[in-house]
């Protein structure tokens, strides 16, 4: 029988000399290194997808998770999604599969920490007048049908991404990439 990779540890993984996405301080280093040097400054933001339709975006937004350096990753419903988008990236993240929206509820609660609902369902507010928190979870929907009704009731609040043309919504993954680097850049680079 045949060792299959594990995307969640990167045991297994042949990305050793893999430079395509990996930035120069990394070249060559394994991935148990890298995600070590990486743990030590995690930012203090998780993201959630609730997967269950089968999102191709997943991989997407896990990428920017790594590029942003998210705490942690959290897919909520079918545990395979297409990692192709993530470009391996994922390996270098802590990757967590909640089988039910209620089983991720309960795992943040235990973790203390805020759920935001990022969506443009009536009610949201815009992302420009709202307050990004540390210790939050970013949580994201399906492309087509948004988050559910169990997650939004969870969530503290729900936010969208103000747009200026005729699209209901910008893409699910740039989305996150959006809201990732609004995050960090209120919480880390504003002096």
């Amino acid at each position: 029988m045949e060792n299959k990779p594990n995307f969640e540890t990167g045991e297994g993984l042949n990305i050793q000399n893999d430079t395509r996405n990996v930035i120069d301080k990394y070249k060559g280093v394994s991935v148990k290194e890298i995600r070590k040097d990486l743990e030590t400054s995690r930012h203090d933001f998780h993201i959630a997808i609730e997967n269950f339709q089968h999102d191709f975006n997943i991989g997407t937004i896990a990428r920017n998770a790594n590029a942003f350096n998210a705490a942690g990753i959290h897919i909520i419903g079918k545990k395979h999604w297409n990692r192709r988008g993530a470009m391996k990236t994922e390996a270098y993240m802590n990757i967590l599969h909640h089988k039910t929206v209620q089983d991720f509820i309960n795992w943040a609660k235990e973790n203390n920490l805020k759920l935001i609902a990022i969506d443009n369902q009536k009610g949201a507010k815009n992302l420009n007048s709202t307050y990004l928190s540390k210790g939050s979870v970013l949580v994201f929907g399906n492309e087509s049908d948004g988050l559910s009704e169990e997650m939004i009731k969870a969530c503290k609040e729900m936010i969208a991404i103000e747009q200026f043309g005729s699209t209901r919504s910008v893409n699910v993954g740039v989305a996150s990439g959006i809201l990732m680097y609004e995050f960090v850049r209120r919480n880390y680079l504003a002096k």
